[in-house]
């Protein structure tokens, strides 16, 4: 079976008081988001504040995801230097991961000669399956869909990508270009059902890690073209799915699940825990979707 498939969780990072990893934790969340029928785990991404943990660190947590559960591990693979992200992508392969999620270098950002080439290094060192990670709005790289198409015609194990440009009709224009050659995947919450209509078939989801349930029935009756069943969930998510596309979405995905017992709200710096205004209206959201949590 496909690994490009279904709700793939990109995994929040649970802390002790003291800011270490609390590996009791994510077992315990990674085995629930699984039980809830999600289809992988994505450690060490930019929900994971993975900016904030070191490589040991990350090579600790994606041992413990693999572990914990039978289904696929899929970290996100960013660093500072391309040899140190060719060295996670190997750290990876041998802690057990299934498939690598690929990003552009943390803070520098150039043209598509620096890019292409920090990217293939990685693909090059492993022989995983590799999902491509397009977020213009974070990363400040964008690859086009001729960029990408590039690297698929290079690099057999460069298999989908996780299409986070806010924008549709990247999924189109990525067909429309390539066919069936990259899985194709919705990695913003508030665009799931636009994007599985342009033609994704799998989720990078936020929210996942406190509504999997909601999670995985939203996309499979997007996926089954069940679209007035699909939009009244929507209409109902959307709320909490948009605090997965703001600066602090991490802080508010985090607040959100420790309220719904399945987390703490701790972050590392130079993220803070959420205060004031910016709290209540994040739990003022959660209350109302709450009240009127439709059954399943």
């Amino acid at each position: 079976m496909s690994i490009w498939t279904g709700v793939l969780p990109a995994i929040t990072t649970p802390f002790n008081a003291d800011l270490s990893i609390d590996h009791g934790a994510v077992r315990s969340h990674v085995r629930w988001l699984v039980s809830q029928g999600c289809t992988g785990i994505i450690p060490c991404g930019s929900l994971g504040e993975g900016a904030t943990l070191t490589s040991a660190e990350k090579a600790d947590l994606m041992r413990t995801c693999v572990e914990a559960v039978k289904a696929p591990v899929v970290p996100g693979i960013a660093a500072l230097s391309t040899d140190e992200a060719v060295r996670l992508a190997r750290a990876a392969e041998d802690a057990g991961c299934a498939g690598l999620m690929v990003l552009p270098p943390y803070v520098y950002s150039s043209d598509w000669r620096e890019m292409k080439a920090h990217v293939s290094a990685v693909l090059r060192a492993t022989k995983l399956p590799c999902l491509l990670y397009n977020n213009p709005v974070a990363y400040k790289t964008d690859f086009t869909p001729a960029q990408l198409a590039e690297l698929a015609t290079e690099h057999d194990n460069a298999v989908a990508v996780k299409e986070s440009s806010t924008d549709a009709r990247r999924v189109t224009g990525i067909r429309a270009l390539l066919g069936d050659r990259l899985t194709l995947g919705v990695g913003v919450d508030d665009c799931l059902v636009e994007g599985v209509e342009a033609g994704a078939r799998f989720w990078v989801a936020g929210l996942v890690n406190a509504f999997p349930a909601e999670s995985v029935r939203l996309l499979e009756l997007s996926l089954a073209g069940k679209k007035k069943e699909a939009f009244e969930l929507y209409r109902w998510f959307l709320p909490l799915l948009r605090l997965d596309t703001v600066p602090k979405f991490v802080q508010l995905i985090k607040l959100v699940q420790q309220e719904v017992g399945w987390g703490h709200e701790r972050v590392r710096g130079p993220r803070m825990e959420l205060v004031g205004a910016e709290r209540e209206e994040c739990l003022r959201v959660l209350r109302e979707a709450l009240a009127n949590r439709p059954s399943l």
